[in-house]
């Protein structure tokens, strides 16, 4: 592994405490996609204990109601923690979301049933939630940051695959612990306690990830800009850089739609409409979140290669192609799960393995986790966090159909909004001030 001077220069090789930096960057930002993660894998099983279940329909919509409230939270994160990493600096961000993070898996983990208490379980759920929101609305924007000032800027691309695979990893086990614990596991017991097993997980591995992370040091770029960044007042920077902004939302949109329904909702959705056994269908998530997995580090040294836009636009271009196709496979087969998530994820991994990189390439120093933070957030919030509640609401009431052309659409609009972005492929962060 290679390490990276303020200058954006190349030594030979990283020390110890460089790769305990990538470690403590990975296990954090893997901790806050498991507890986002497993809120829509284990939601069949909490959504009667935390709800009413006398209608567990409403039950369930009601569950995925507040995953979709838990991403409003999002910009408010953004932009909190963002201002926090450009002011104070990107390590001071990441620690804090790491512990905000783990006191909501805690809460989720010990609330009581709607039989104990009633309504004010739903209550706590919520603002676990929100906090979860906050967090992770600041985390994807300060871990890139942080990741992307370190890279060496030839190999920028490359480095900025730990976010989503790191991401995905956090996914991937809590998947597969909810594999193991519905095959261990009686519904009965899955209903009354094992579903609370993942969040105190959760918990506990994001006061590892604190720990780790307040040994970390701030990163060399923003050392060397802090005496002018901490000076600088953020909202009259956003307003220069709308455009960059606006950029950022059109470039998310196709992405996160498409990211949510393939990676994180498919096995849900598969065993609940689909009738898809409940444990198959989560086996066959975790294979192809392997093959995703795979396909990350291959994309990103590849943008390194021949740039970012083409890239963008191979990724955006034959999930819209494929999207179709790969719902029609969909039938009672896992087998068949498996395979189009797979193709579906090879394509998503694309864009995944470099928008961190893409988006910190577009703002300067003083404004770049916040001007990141912002507008993902919001996008995530309107487009990300409302998607599994319309493809279920869309798939009762209009047909599925309907969803699937939503999401297409939104995919050709990411792919028409890297036109309008510069090649940014070995740019140099430090150089990139105002």
């Amino acid at each position: 592994m290679t390490n990276t001077t303020a200058a954006g220069t190349t030594s030979v090789a990283a020390p110890r405490s460089s790769r305990r930096t990538l470690i403590a960057t990975g296990i954090g930002n893997a901790g806050e996609w498991f507890d986002w993660a497993i809120y829509a894998t284990f939601a069949p099983f909490f959504a009667g204990q935390l709800f009413n279940n006398a209608n567990p329909t409403s039950a369930i919509l009601a569950t995925l109601a507040v995953f979709a409230v838990g991403f409003l939270a999002r910009p408010l994160g953004g932009l909190l923690f963002g201002w926090l990493g450009d002011k104070v600096g990107r390590k001071t961000a990441m620690t804090a979301t790491v512990g905000v993070a783990a006191v909501g898996s805690l809460m989720i983990a010990i609330t009581p049933t709607f039989g104990m208490i009633g309504v004010f379980a739903s209550f706590i759920l919520l603002a676990a939630r929100l906090l979860q929101g906050l967090a992770h609305g600041g985390e994807l924007p300060s871990s890139q940051t942080y990741l992307s000032e370190i890279a060496p800027r030839e190999h920028r691309g490359y480095w900025a695959t730990l976010i989503y695979f790191s991401g995905t990893l956090g996914n991937l086990f809590g998947t597969l612990l909810g594999a193991v614990l519905a095959l261990s596991l009686s519904k009965a017991d899955m209903n009354a306690w094992g579903w609370r097993v993942p969040f105190l997980i959760g918990a506990a591995g994001g006061l590892y990830a604190l720990v780790m992370r307040i040994r970390m040091k701030e990163t060399a770029i923003f050392e060397e800009e802090a005496p002018t960044v901490k000076h600088e007042k953020i909202w009259p920077q956003i307003v220069r850089h709308r455009k960059q902004a606006f950029q950022v939302i059109g470039l998310t949109v196709g992405l996160t739609v498409t990211y949510y329904v393939w990676a994180i909702v498919a096995p849900t959705y598969a065993s609940t409409q689909l009738g898809v056994d409940r444990g198959a269908a989560l086996w066959a998530s975790v294979g192809a979140n392997l093959v995703f997995l795979a396909a990350l580090p291959f994309w990103g040294k590849l943008s390194d290669r021949i740039g970012r836009k083409p890239v963008m636009w191979a990724s955006g271009g034959g999930c819209a192609v494929l999207f179709f196709p790969m719902n029609w496979m969909l039938n009672s087969s896992p087998v068949n799960l498996f395979i189009a998530q797979s193709v579906m994820l090879l394509f998503i991994g694309g864009a995944t393995a470099i928008v961190p990189a893409v988006y910190a390439e577009m703002f300067p120093t003083s404004i770049r986790t916040v001007g990141v933070g912002v507008p993902y957030s919001i996008c995530v919030a309107l487009f990300g966090g409302t998607a599994p509640y319309l493809q279920t609401w869309l798939g009762s009431t209009v047909g599925a159909n309907a969803f699937n052309i939503y999401t297409v659409v939104l995919l050709l609009v990411s792919s028409a909004v890297v036109f309008t972005i510069p090649e940014t492929k070995g740019k140099d962060l430090a150089a990139d001030t105002e």
